[in-house]
């Protein structure tokens, strides 16, 4: 995220109206809208590698993926919410074809970033783990085979590492299964 883009608080409406027809996504958290910046050719590598490999194996399923272009809503508690832009959701709900966002992913990926990993690992985390349908967060390095593995376990999430290109990624809430050889693969080490 960057800077708010205006200093006064906007609506839902308005803010699902205005991505609509903006040429640049932004994310929305409690009344603020904020800019997005683009990611380095790895960080897409490795989001649409879980895509592609997520979606092959869920085809003809009821699970299926998403990609950084499909908003993920959160409802933040006192009558305020987010809309995110998720770097790859498997979403196990149905959803129509013309929505424009989801409210409830089994699994969420973000690849980290310098300028996203903060949020990604505090305020996203925290808001993520809130989603009652979300079942495990992702965290995926850029530098190297290596991914922080949130599970919900009870009313609580359990955090694992998964690393090297030997590791598995088991997603067993979609019955998707990932090698990190894969994920990773044409990414620069």
């Amino acid at each position: 995220m960057a800077l708010a883009i205006t200093e006064k608080r906007i609506s839902r409406e308005e803010y699902l109206e205005g991505e609509l027809v903006s040429g640049v996504r932004h994310e929305f958290v409690a009344g603020n809208a904020y800019a997005m910046s683009g990611g380095t050719l790895d960080h897409q590598r490795i989001a649409l590698n879980f895509q592609r490999i997520s979606g092959n194996q869920l085809a003809g399923k009821t699970c299926f993926p998403t990609g950084s272009d499909f908003k993920l809503n959160v409802q933040l508690g006192g009558g305020e919410e987010a809309f995110y832009y998720p770097d790859a959701m498997i979403v196990c709900n149905p959803v129509p074809g013309d929505a424009l966002y989801t409210d409830s992913p089994s699994v969420i990926l973000e690849v980290l970033s310098p300028t996203t990993r903060r949020i990604d690992e505090t305020q996203k985390f925290r808001d993520y783990i809130t989603i009652p349908s979300l079942q495990t967060y992702i965290l995926a390095e850029t530098d190297g085979a290596f991914l922080t593995v949130h599970r919900r376990e009870g009313d609580g999430f359990r955090m694992e590492t998964i690393q090297g290109t030997d590791a598995m990624l088991e997603l067993p809430e979609a019955e998707v299964s990932i090698s990190l050889a894969e994920l990773y693969r044409d990414v620069a080490h």
